[in-house]
């Protein structure tokens, strides 16, 4: 059975709102980004972070790495609000997201990407939807931002799988739900 894996970049105090602007990329956290998408062939996206991505990826074609996977990978999409997509390859979930995403994952195939989309990651990792949570925690405290875990509701044990420090500070983890 495929798994549903995040990748997200995280501050210090949990901030990962607009990582572009503060993220600290080197080559061993490339390597990182890469496995990851070769371990995958399709990618779930929230509605804020299909929007930001269809505005910037389809323009790049196949310009790097991470843009010829977006690009030409099945893009699943969760909203109650968007009616229609226009990024090539981008079909929309908005039914009953367990039963959709369960679908999604007995179906043949490798990992599903979930890059970014905090709020999803988050609402995903609560309801035990989320198979795996990889994080970059860079080395800066932001102070202000959109937090992985705002606010978080209800306890959610984690089991450390991997971690790897990298050499510009920047830390690889990898947390898996403690199943019950």
């Amino acid at each position: 059975m495929r798994k549903i894996a995040a990748g997200l970049s995280v501050s210090l105090d949990g901030v990962s709102e607009s990582p572009p602007d503060w993220m600290m990329l080197n080559h061993e956290a490339d390597e990182v980004i890469r496995a990851g998408i070769a371990e995958s062939d399709a990618v779930l996206l929230g509605r804020n972070t299909y929007a930001e991505f269809a505005r910037m990826w389809p323009g790049l074609g196949d310009s790097s790495p991470m843009a010829a996977f977006l690009n030409n990978t099945p893009k699943y999409v969760v909203s109650s609000t968007l009616a229609e997509l226009g990024w090539s390859g981008s079909t929309l979930l908005g039914g009953d997201l367990a039963a959709e995403l369960s679908a999604l994952k007995s179906k043949p195939g490798k990992n599903i990407h979930l890059p970014g989309s905090p709020r999803l990651v988050r609402s995903l990792l609560l309801a035990g939807l989320l198979d795996e949570l990889n994080l970059l925690i860079h080395p800066i405290v932001l102070g202000s931002g959109t937090r992985l875990f705002e606010n978080p509701s209800d306890r959610v044990d984690l089991v450390l799988a991997a971690s790897r420090a990298f050499g510009n500070g920047v830390l690889s983890v990898t947390y898996r739900p403690k199943r019950h």
